[in-house]
């Protein structure tokens, strides 16, 4: 195999033709295809505590041991969601992770992040946490433009930092920062090289984050690097012989690709991607950890036991006491994921959910389907109204030829005809709805009684 060694150039390569800056950067294609490589083992990682934290105003000690109760429930022991990072600066963030460490839980993990300096360092021994993530900025645009180095300096101080850890039994976690636009085969690999040497000398994993820091990674075959998932993927793993469970895929949301780009570098070979919940993070965000989750279930079909009602518990403590606002079309979390509006759809929905809804949201997510009444609903999306929000089955269902739908379908018509804008309240429907079809409150207590 040949032995690439450390490109220590003196002008920065950065890439001019792929990323001009006055103009959307370009996707050049190499018209290599490389093989799909699932690993046996797939799993997520969560970075709200740190990279997610960081983009908005900082959660208190209550609010971040909140959250990480309940990823471990929502994870459930199955193993899924195997860790968590936190930063270590702040006495604050210091107090957090000692309360969760107390918790004792197996999933997720804690673990911490820090820059590549020796006083940082002293802050994960000082903690007694067992991996740490440290930053290795990769690119020419980092190296040359804000670390003001040399390629050579550059490697020579990550080096250093990782010996430390591996001196007092710390497993590194190498965050290559910006690696879709670094030189691939004149930094990286010599650097991963080096890296994947010390842990076969010292007996300690080292593990390999590929951070997508502008999200310019593109998912799609036979691209050329720097920007390709594939070949970042597959070349850290077949080069420089890193193994599945040691790869991680760190990707931001820039270009509407960190969903896909993460499940890409699962298919390709990291065991691990990196994520946030609901995708918080800078600029555009991360890779949001509930959308992985159903990646992962649609590639392993299964979830094992994790516990996926948790997500709408989280989706809304985020709501109601971060006061986050999750928009409202946010699949899976936002308040209008699985509303129904139109009223060919709602007619669908009476004749069978299963028609217009994704999967059982009811069941999985303790979701259940919604219509919207408004002018455009008729007597169809009047029916399924009552059907969904009373959730009524089988032979308890209201049909949309009752008069009694008709009747209250004459109301909402009225409201529009003077001049009404916006949608019907569920509450005006429920004082229709107990006035005109009272039954259906006595088969809604039937039930659950």
């Amino acid at each position: 195999m040949y032995n690439y060694t450390l490109e220590n150039i003196k002008q920065p390569n950065l890439y001019k033709n792929i990323f001009p800056y006055d103009e959307i950067p370009k996707v050049v294609f190499n018209g290599i295809q490389l093989p799909m490589d699932v690993p046996e083992n797939i799993w997520i990682t969560d970075t709200t505590f740190r990279d997610g934290q960081q983009s908005m105003q900082p959660f208190s000690v209550d609010q971040i041991v909140k959250i990480f109760d309940y990823i471990h429930d929502l994870d459930n022991e199955s193993g899924i969601i195997k860790q968590s990072e936190f930063f270590l600066y702040t006495e604050k963030d210091r107090k957090a992770v000692e309360v969760c460490m107390e918790r004792g839980y197996k999933f997720p993990e804690i673990t911490s992040w820090i820059r590549a300096n020796k006083n940082d360092f002293k802050l994960v021994k000082d903690m007694g946490i067992k991996e740490t993530g440290m930053l290795m900025s990769c690119s020419d645009y980092h190296i040359f433009k804000k670390l003001k180095m040399t390629r050579e300096e550059t490697i020579n101080m990550y080096i250093s930092i990782v010996e430390e850890a591996l001196k007092n039994g710390i497993r590194p976690r190498c965050h290559l920062e910006d690696i879709t636009r670094a030189d691939f085969y004149g930094f990286v690999v010599p650097l991963v090289n080096r890296l994947m040497d010390m842990s076969k000398e010292s007996g300690i994993p080292i593990k390999i984050r590929l951070c997508d820091t502008l999200g310019l990674g593109i998912p799609y075959g036979q691209v050329a690097l720097p920007r390709s998932v594939q070949g970042l993927v597959h070349g850290i793993k077949n080069v420089c012989n890193v193994s599945d469970e040691n790869i991680e895929w760190h990707g931001h949301n820039d270009f509407y690709s960190a969903v896909n780009n993460s499940t890409t570098a699962w298919l390709y070979g990291a065991s691990s991607v990196n994520t946030t919940l609901f995708g918080i993070g800078e600029r555009t965000g991360n890779c949001p950890l509930e959308a992985m989750i159903f990646e992962y279930a649609q590639i392993k079909g299964t979830t094992k036991n994790m516990e996926l009602k948790v997500i709408t518990e989280l989706a809304e403590y985020f709501r109601n006491e971060i006061g986050y606002n999750i928009p409202v079309k946010t699949p899976f979390v936002g308040s209008d994921f699985n509303v129904t509006k139109a009223g060919i759809h709602a007619d669908g929905m009476l004749k069978d959910e299963e028609i217009y809804n994704i999967f059982d949201t009811d069941k999985i997510l303790g979701r259940p389907i919604v219509v919207q009444v408004n002018q455009y609903s008729g007597l169809a999306g009047i029916a399924a109204w009552i059907n969904t929000y009373y959730r009524l089955k089988d032979d308890n269902k209201v049909d949309k030829k009752d008069s009694r739908v008709l009747e209250i379908k004459k109301w909402v018509d009225d409201q529009y005809k003077m001049g009404r804008t916006s949608i019907i309240r569920n509450d005006e429907m429920e004082l229709l709805v107990k006035k005109i079809i009272p039954e259906v409150l006595e088969k809604r207590e039937e039930r659950a009684s």
